[in-house]
């Protein structure tokens, strides 16, 4: 008679081949209901894996974009309202010097030079405004703070205009000699002045002692095809006219100069003005046309956005209620391999001896 050997290990090892099996695809089921995709999407999709992968790459340059338009448009927006600043604060100086025609008090004349200082403080802040950590009106150079304060102490721009002035007149603002100043000789010094501030070179007066922006503005793409103007800087020419407006408003409407030579200043600072707000509001325009392609651009990336998402999800995407279908079937799989291993573990003929 013959005797086979008798053992549960085979049973046993089946069943916890089956459990480690199991286990492995309600992790994987587990997975896709989170993230609502294959797990393995190389192993479902085959030779198509490609697909889907520059279907990703297209999206994520996509999102770039529209990250970056983003952070553009709020770049745009905030130098917006710094550009209406200086606007505002150059109408309310043509308002002062409206007010001020034929006016000879000094409480008056006090007065206005306080509005232009004020102006000069509000145009130097606006210009040094900064987002993110740039300066947007520094043009390429948006780590370098772009206007320099004309009032502060020691201002080399403030010690330039003395100098000129006393150069020209043979001398200063303190002078009672300034009375004897004629309308030619002021309107004379004042187109000097302009020559002066309006100066494009390097070693000129704007360039040295009142801006250290960059004559090249920043460039945005915000489109495979686009690629825009996404700032302006401190050296346009309505900010120079702006800063010497209010800088001979500043200086020479208080001195004591003859009726018809204040006039001189008062019209020629009117009209710095009106080309300052000119100049100003031409670079808000030139802004604006920029939002609204980076908006238009938006538009256009948000709807191929949407379409490449949709064809991702037709190569990738799980069905949810097939896949808690199946993890709840996976799971009742795994108690039963449990409670059957168990009893197999406490099997022995030593119970039944």
């Amino acid at each position: 008679m013959k005797t086979s050997f008798v053992s549960n290990m085979t049973m046993q090892s089946t069943l916890l081949r089956t459990i480690a099996e199991a286990q492995t695809e309600l992790m994987q089921r587990q997975k896709e209901t989170t993230t609502g995709r294959h797990a393995d999407v190389g192993a479902v999709l085959g030779a198509k894996t490609a697909r889907t992968l520059n279907l990703h790459r297209d999206l994520q340059r996509l999102d770039s974009l529209l990250a970056t338009n983003a952070l553009t448009q709020q770049r745009l927006s905030a130098s917006q309202h710094a550009l209406g600043q200086m606007s505002e604060a150059a109408n309310q100086l043509q308002e002062t010097l409206v007010a001020l025609t034929g006016a000879e008090s000094h409480t008056q004349l006090d007065r206005a030079k306080e509005s232009f200082a004020s102006a000069l403080s509000l145009f130097t802040s606006a210009a040094n405004t900064s987002f993110s950590g740039e300066y947007l009106f520094s043009g390429i150079n948006t780590d370098v703070m772009p206007m320099q304060n004309y009032l502060a102490a020691g201002s080399t721009a403030k010690a330039d205009f003395d100098a000129a002035f006393s150069t020209f007149f043979g001398f200063p603002q303190s002078d009672p000699q300034v009375a004897n100043i004629t309308k030619a000789q002021m309107s004379s010094f004042v187109s000097d002045l302009e020559a002066m501030f309006m100066d494009t070179t390097p070693t000129g007066t704007w360039a040295t002692n009142w801006s250290n922006a960059s004559d090249q503005n920043m460039a945005s793409r915000i489109s495979n095809s686009e690629v825009i103007q996404s700032s302006t800087n401190a050296n346009t020419d309505g900010m120079r006219k702006f800063a010497l407006g209010a800088v001979i408003g500043y200086e020479l409407l208080n001195l004591g100069l003859a009726a018809e030579t204040r006039k001189e200043v008062s019209d020629r600072a009117l009209n710095l003005m009106g080309s300052a707000i000119t100049g100003i509001d031409g670079e808000r325009s030139t802004l604006g046309v920029s939002e609204a392609r980076v908006k238009q651009a938006n538009i256009s990336l948000e709807a191929q956005s949407k379409i490449l998402t949709t064809s991702i999800n037709d190569l990738e995407k799980v069905d949810t209620n097939e896949t808690a279908t199946r993890i709840t079937t996976l799971e009742t799989q795994l108690e039963l391999a449990y409670t059957l291993t168990g009893r197999l573990q406490r099997m022995s003929l030593v119970n039944y001896l």
